[in-house]
């Protein structure tokens, strides 16, 4: 693990804020790829990337800075901003970029929901696998002992070391990142189905926060908020019931029209 890539001058390039780009870039790219094969939008993605983007960086940050480290941040205010630190939190991110992508389709009347199973859903997870890369690379997100002989250990300038010392730690991280893999590659089959407007969206949102509960039993880096669990597993478990009757939701529209997203153009 290298924090540090290299340094132009006294400044560093950091492998966390370089890695965490390229997700933002390659899930823009992919988004293109899948408008560009439906044939509709495809010239609007460039544009919501940047703007989803951005707002998804915000929205990571200041769900990190709130959520999970207030305890630190409330006495380091100005540190706020410093992003390219880490601490980022994926739920906050995919919130606040999705209320971006809905105002964005609403101020050029594009379907919003449809717009979200082409583009966002597939897009998005991609994305979040390559984001876990940037994680281990910063030595944050991290599990917690494993209490064996196995495990990753952090090099000491990451907070994994600060928290843990040399003891190894399970791999939360990397173990979030292949299921994302997986996720992105069921969604990909769940589109060739005949499946209501908006569901492939709903689905990756389910998905993700069920896939996010369970692995945050293994997550070291904060502790828990209620009932013994940890923040981002509530959170999780109110986008899997939402998501749920969403779901639902949208299959009875669907059969009361008698309209699919695969028939929706």
């Amino acid at each position: 693990m290298h924090q540090y890539l290299f340094f132009i001058g006294d400044f560093p390039i950091r492998a966390y804020g370089l890695i965490l780009s390229m997700s933002i870039i390659l899930a823009t790219g992919v988004a293109y790829f899948f408008a560009k094969q439906d044939g509709r939008w495809h010239q609007h993605v460039p544009d919501i990337g940047i703007y989803c983007g951005l707002a998804g960086i915000v929205g990571a940050r200041l769900w990190d800075v709130f959520f999970f480290d207030w305890d630190y941040y409330q006495h380091h205010l100005l540190e706020i901003p410093f992003v390219w630190q880490g601490g980022m939190a994926i739920q906050g991110g995919v919130l606040l970029g999705a209320i971006a992508g809905i105002i964005y389709t609403k101020i050029h009347k594009i379907d919003t929901w449809a717009f979200a199973d082409i583009v966002a859903a597939p897009a998005v997870i991609i994305g979040q696998a390559i984001g876990r890369m940037a994680n281990l690379m910063n030595g944050d997100a991290f599990g917690h002992p494993t209490g064996e002989n196995f495990g990753i250990v952090y090099p000491s300038t990451t907070l994994a070391h600060q928290v843990y010392g040399t003891k190894p730690l399970w791999p939360a991280e990397i173990w979030e990142g292949q299921l994302d893999v997986i996720i992105f590659v069921l969604l990909l089959i769940f589109r060739t189905t005949n499946h209501a407007k908006g569901q492939v969206f709903i689905l990756y949102a389910i998905l993700y926060s069920a896939a996010r509960f369970f692995l945050e039993f293994l997550r070291g880096d904060y502790g828990t908020l209620l009932f013994g669990l940890k923040s981002a597993q509530l959170t999780s478990l109110a986008v899997i019931l939402i998501g749920i009757i969403l779901f639902i939701r949208q299959s009875y529209y669907a059969e009361r029209i008698g309209l699919g997203s695969k028939n929706s153009k």
